[in-house]
This record gives structure tokens, sequence and C-alpha cells, in this order.
């Protein structure tokens, strides 16, 4: 019974923190954790908790597979160089940053540097989720940079949790632990999308094909693992090559099936997640009198304006040495102002694999004493999580604005079309490129040149109504009308389909068939499923 009530608590939590977040005009992720503290109150939830293991092999290879899914590959091409520093140096330096402040303020540190290696990393879903704002360049460089720097962090951690236990590594201890996990995490994830490829390549059921796609990153992160190397990159480095490979790898069938399936499993584990923050807060909150804990929440407030700071700084040095040394063309084309640099350092945000990293801190050392300073450090990891998400999730959009005022032109270089006027273009691109070669397309499937001379006609029309914009004149304007009746035709389906089955002239199963088929019908007009 008590699972019960834990797995209905949750649930509601998760769902009412959706509900509730645009009324109350707060992110939803501030939302979650603010129920999640409450839900500490509800009895029989008095001591729920999660195991640190739970969130790092059941729910980050999920979430970072999907987004690894759903991050450009391009924009990764293109500034591998900003990312590979950030996701590397800037975790280190980030990490003894907060070391350094956390020790000024009396925390011993052995305990400082294991708080800095877990809140060093930005979290990738605690950005997808807070970070939409965000031009789309900055927020991909963002996403890239959070996927790939928990291993970074982790091999930090581990050396800090051996050196508090009476370690000693030497410089070559701590390069073969970096390589064993960056290389083995980059070569497992390779291997693991290689193995999968011929496994996908012979199935044809859509279920089938999503069955394991949802086993694929877990595996990758067992492999890597299993082997003390990065299952974070492991995952990661799969997700982005199967969906490089995503044409070969599944189906039309299997891919819409995905579109809709995984942004729902994924906003439940990111609710789940950001609740275990709130709850876990609630939890440690009550184990200090009032003065410990009004001190170590000005650790905590210490060290999330140091996350900050620190990545500004970081970033605007990087970048004046880069300047220095290479003054190339391409490299003139990537430059952001300090404006836009200070907008990375506010949308950086912390989430729960930094809790779940500090929970993961032994209990005991090896003496079998309690490990000192455990609770501080954890719950100062949480609340400079729940301080960054309350003070820099609100403060973004405004930092956001001021830095459009003012930055350089190329801070702005794929804001400035929207979404849609992207995905217009694109599709403009595509139709020019296929409208010349129609005959040959048509003299390969066999159809006749009448048929193709009105696909032309077609597409003319479709593009015609693409480059009217908002002046609906002649054929645009024509189709126009045309979408909007179909959209009435399709509305009065459904109605005709309801009074069917009333009168059991149509059984269930043929009605949820055809309702799924004038849905799809419907979606099909945008051509597109929002899964953010």
């Amino acid at each position: 019974m008590e699972g019960l009530i834990v797995v209905v608590g949750i649930g509601v939590a998760v769902v009412a923190g959706n509900a509730l977040a645009p009324i109350v005009r707060i992110p939803v992720p501030l939302t979650q954790v603010l129920l999640g503290f409450l839900l500490g109150f509800v009895p029989g939830m008095e001591h729920l908790s999660m195991p640190h293991e739970v969130v790092l092999m059941l729910f980050l290879p999920a979430l970072l597979f999907w987004e690894s899914l759903t991050t450009s590959k391009n924009a990764i091409r293109r500034d591998l160089r900003g990312i590979l520093i950030t996701s590397t140096v800037l975790v280190v330096a980030t990490a003894f940053a907060v070391a350094w402040m956390a020790s000024s303020l009396g925390i011993p540190w052995a305990a400082a540097l294991i708080l800095g290696a877990a809140v060093a990393p930005p979290d990738a879903t605690a950005a997808a989720a807070l970070a939409k704002g965000l031009p789309q360049r900055q927020f991909m460089l963002l996403k890239a940079e959070s996927l790939t720097n928990d291993g970074t962090a982790l091999v930090v951690y581990s050396i800090a949790v051996g050196l508090a236990l009476g370690g000693h590594y030497t410089p070559w201890d701590i390069t073969r632990m970096a390589l064993v996990s960056f290389l083995g995490g980059i070569l497992i994830g390779i291997a693991m999308a290689a193995v999968a490829y011929p496994v996908f390549s012979r199935l044809s059921d859509p279920i089938v094909i999503n069955m394991a796609l949802i086993v694929t990153p877990y595996a990758a992160y067992l492999a890597a693992e299993l082997v003390h190397a990065s299952g974070v990159l492991a995952v990661v480095v799969c997700g982005l090559i199967s969906s490089a490979l995503s044409n070969r790898l599944s189906t039309p069938q299997s891919r819409t099936q995905a579109e809709h399936a995984w942004p729902l499993a994924t906003s439940l584990l990111n609710g789940a997640l950001f609740l275990l923050v709130g709850v876990e807060t609630h939890l440690l909150v009550f184990r200090f009198d009032l003065s410990k804990l009004l001190l170590l929440t000005g650790v905590a407030a210490a060290v999330a304006a140091t996350l900050v700071v620190s990545r500004f700084l970081f970033l605007q040095l990087t970048v004046t040495i880069i300047r220095a040394l290479d003054r190339s063309p391409e490299q003139r084309k990537r430059r952001m102002s300090y404006r836009a640099r200070l907008v990375s350092g506010v949308a950086a945000f912390r989430g729960a694999v930094s809790l779940a990293i500090a929970l993961s801190i032994p209990l005991t050392m090896n003496d079998g004493s309690p490990f000192p300073y455990r609770d501080e450090v954890v719950l100062i990891a949480a609340l400079a999580i729940v301080i960054g998400i309350t003070v820099q999730g609100p403060l973004l959009p405004r930092v956001i604005a001021w830095a459009a005022r003012g930055g350089h032109a190329g801070d702005q270089e794929e804001a400035e079309l929207s979404e849609e006027q992207r995905i217009s273009e694109a599709r403009l691109e595509i139709l020019s490129i296929v409208r010349p070669e129609l005959p040959a397309l048509a003299e390969r499937a066999g159809v006749s040149p009448r048929v193709a001379e009105e696909m032309t006609n077609r597409i003319d029309t479709i593009a015609a109504h693409m480059n009217s914009g908002d002046d609906e004149t002649g054929e645009a304007s024509e189709l126009a009308a045309l979408e909007r009746l179909h959209v009435a035709v399709i509305a009065r389906k459904r109605e005709i389909l309801r009074q069917l089955v009333r009168e059991r002239r149509v059984d269930d199963e043929t009605a949820r068939i055809l309702r799924a088929r004038m849905d799809l019908e419907e979606i099909h007009r945008e051509g597109y499923l929002p899964y953010e």
C-alpha cells in the first residue's frame, strides 16, 4: 500500500506542477520543486526518498538519449571546440571555484571539492526545461555541453571522494581515469550504435523498433559502467549516431510513434526528478537547527552565485585567448558578445543529476566513522539547485532581452528567423530541388507525364502559398481556404463517426482506427507534433 501511495503522490504532484505553472506564472521545474517540498508533509510520504542509483541508472539514460536525439548535429560540429572546452576545462574550473568559495565559508576542503564536483555540470534536462527562450544557437550549445559534461564531473567527484577517504592520485592516475571515462564512453557509444544498426535494419514492426530504442540507451550505459567509462557519453554518442541514421534505423510509423511516446515519458521523468530535489530538500532541512540551516543557506546562495560568475569569467577568458590565437574568418563568424556570454552564465541551470552525485557520497569512512559533512554537502547542493531555478529562471528572459538590445549581431545569428520561418525556408529548398526532378521520378515510378505535371502544379501552388506571407491572394489564398475547409470536413467526419458508433453501425475498434487516421490528417497540416 505504501508503494501505491508513493506512486500516486508523485503522479498527482507531477500533473499538478505542469497544470499550475502557467497559472501561477513560474517555471514548471520550480513548481515541481515546491510541490516536492510540500509532499514531505503528506502522511505516508514523510520519508519519501529516491536512491541516487535510480537517478543515475534509471532516469538519466532515457532523458539523455532523448535530448541527444533532438540536439542539432550541425550545431555540435560547428562549435565543437567550444563545447569540448566548456564540458571539460570549465567543469574542472567551476568545481575548484565552488570548492574555494565553500571552504572560505567554513566547509572543509575535502567536502568542498566534492560539492564543487557535484554542482559543476549544468544539467541537460534542466536546460531543456528552463532555457527555451534562448536564441537557437545558444540553446543548442548549452544542450550539447550539458549532454557531455557529466563525465568530467564524475571523474572530479571520484578523485575528490578518494582523497577524502585517504587515497592518493598521481598525475598519471588522473589522466588515466579521464581517458578511460571519455574515450571509453565515446568508443562504447559508437560500438553500441554499430551493434544496433543491423538489429534495427531487420525490424519492421513499429512497436518492436521503439521497444529496442528504449533498451538501447540502458545497454550503452551499462556497457560503459562495467568498464568504468562514462555511461553518459556512451548514451549521448549512441543517441547522436542513432539520430543521424534515423531514416535507416526506423520507419515513418515508428518515428511517429516515438514522437508521441518519448515526450510524455521524459516529461514524467523530468517532473519526478524535480520533485526529488524538493523532497530531498525537505528531508535535509529538518536535520539542522535554525542557525545552522541559515548558515548553510548562505553558503548555498554563495555557491549559486559562484556558478554564474565563474562561468561568465571563464568564457570571457577563453574567448580572449581564442581570439588572440585564431583570427580566421570562420572563427569571426562564431563570435558572441559579452552580453551573450552573460546570458550563457545565467542559463546554465543545475538539476537532479547534481543532487544524485551529492547523494552518492559514501555514508562512512574506511574506518566505519560517519563521512564528515555529508549531510551539509547534500543540503548545500540541493539548496543551490533550488536557488538557481528560483532566481535564474525568472531572470533569464530579462537577461535575454537585454542582450538582444545591445548584443553583437552574431549573437542572434540563428534567432533572426522564427522556428516557423526556418521550417518554411527548408521546405521551400526541398521543393525547389524536387521540382525539376519530377519527370525522372515519374518515369521511375511508372506514372504518366500528365500526373507529373499535376504534381508540378501542386508544388508551385504550395510554394506560392508559403511565399505569400500574410497576403492571401490568388492561388495562395485559395490553398489557405482549402485547408480551412479540410479542417471543417474532418470535424464533421468525427461527428458522423460518433453518431455511427452510437447507432452501433460501426464497432469500437474500427472507430478507433478511423479516429486515429482523422487525427493524423489534421496533424498533417502542421507536419509535426511539438515535443516540448
